[in-house]
């Protein structure tokens, strides 16, 4: 088994399902009590909301890189940051501490195509929906990206932090969130990327008739099926 490294702490919240996600995944692999070989640095999301707020994001960046070179250090093969918006930095940190860090929109990409969709709507901070680092991944793979509109992006981004990434859950916030869901597939969606890791907290495929995809799994089964190769 291939030892992972994981950048946990953006949120803690959603670094325990990435635990959770990456262990059963391995146990189902392996059976038995096999457990993944896994390195967790958690870093102070204080420090990156602060960073993030002020638009210092290359401060944001130290504290990533850093975290990557002491699991690089400690013997991870490959870098997991678990949070989708830290994958801005994504290709820079693999370049810099020379190991592949697996990424999220990648994964989720690979999933989409495998259910033969070619547009879908993106949820996230306004870091993912508004930046290219994600969408780009997709249209690589000639996968179509649309984003909510001002106000709903900005309630999304808003939520994100106020509740979801303290485990705050809302029935309210839940409804909004179809609402928005429903606008999005109005507009040609064929099914919606939860790209951030504490929106599944809040909906899960349950909730929604529309192909909804939790990237905080399937990243995690990437993270396995990497273990295991």
């Amino acid at each position: 088994m291939k030892i992972i490294g994981l950048v946990g702490g953006t949120s803690w919240v959603s670094t325990i399902d990435y635990y959770r996600a990456i262990n059963e995944g391995i146990n189902k692999q392996l059976g038995g009590n096999e457990a993944a070989e896994c390195i967790i640095y958690s870093v102070n999301y204080g420090d990156i909301v602060r960073n993030n707020s002020k638009g210092d994001l290359e401060a944001t960046f130290g504290i990533m890189l850093n975290a990557s070179t002491h699991l690089k250090n400690s013997g991870a093969k490959a870098i997991i940051l678990c949070a989708n918006t830290m994958h801005m930095f994504a290709d820079r940190i693999s370049e810099k501490v020379n190991l592949p860090v697996i990424h999220t929109a990648e994964a989720c990409a690979n999933e989409i195509k495998k259910k033969g969709l070619k547009k879908v709507a993106l949820l996230g901070t306004k870091f993912t929906m508004e930046m290219n680092f994600f969408k780009d991944k997709l249209k690589a793979h000639h996968i179509e990206t649309i984003i909510p509109d001002d106000t709903d992006r900005a309630f999304i981004h808003q939520t994100i932090f106020d509740e979801l990434g303290k485990n705050i859950v809302k029935a309210e916030t839940k409804a909004k969130y179809l609402a928005i869901i429903d606008r999005l597939v109005a507009l040609g969606a064929e099914g919606v990327i939860l790209g951030c890791t504490e929106i599944p907290l809040l909906l899960k495929q349950s909730d929604s008739k529309y192909p909804l995809f939790d990237t905080a799994i399937i990243h995690s089964n990437a993270a396995v099926e990497f273990m295991l190769s």
